[in-house]
């Protein structure tokens, strides 16, 4: 029980010192790309720029990048938030009005954060310049998640680990199948 408490009372206080220390200009970068990222549009778009721009290995990268962040997206809220059914963050705890556009659905895993990490991790091992450049609206969406008030730091950290496995199942699946294919 006392672990508990304290795992309680290190989540209010991360939560509480993402959503009130970053500065209001900040928070509105963050939030911006986070609206470009709901709906998985930032990386369906970044798919669409790979595939037009990037010849062969574009291509590859964003057909894995899109694999790992539909599984991504199927384990986060498809099987995760059903389960979980975890309430956000207290509305007190955040000193803002974000804390306001909050969504109802379960706060266990962060969506976002997954589908994020596994586009990103997918496509980084192809294409690493690209990863790298797709890594920083992924920390954006990260930080911007427990900032706004909408997730627990736990979330997000679930959401990365999440996405990180999907990336991997995503370029490992195709080899674990053949090599135990009869």
């Amino acid at each position: 029980m006392r672990l508990l408490t304290g795992w309680h009372e290190a989540e209010r206080v991360l939560t509480q010192k993402a959503a009130s220390r970053i500065p209001p200009g900040v928070a509105k970068a963050l939030s911006a790309v986070e609206e470009s990222a709901e709906s998985t549009k930032l990386w369906c778009g970044a798919a669409g720029v790979l595939v037009w721009l990037g010849g062969w290995r574009g291509r590859k990268a964003a057909a894995a990048g899109l694999g790992a962040l539909v599984m991504a997206q199927l384990v986060s809220n498809g099987l995760c938030k059903q389960l979980a059914d975890r309430r956000r963050p207290p509305a007190e705890w955040i000193p803002h009005d974000e804390v306001e556009d909050r969504p109802d659905s379960s706060s266990f895993p962060s969506g976002h954060t997954a589908a994020a990490v596994a586009f990103t991790a997918a496509v980084a091992p192809i294409w690493p310049t690209v990863g790298a450049l797709c890594a920083v609206p992924t920390a954006m969406v990260a930080i911007e998640r427990v900032q706004s008030g909408a997730h627990y730091p736990s979330d997000v950290a679930a959401g990365a680990a999440i996405g990180l496995a999907s990336a991997w199942l995503t370029r490992h699946a195709p080899a674990l199948v053949l090599r135990h294919w009869p």
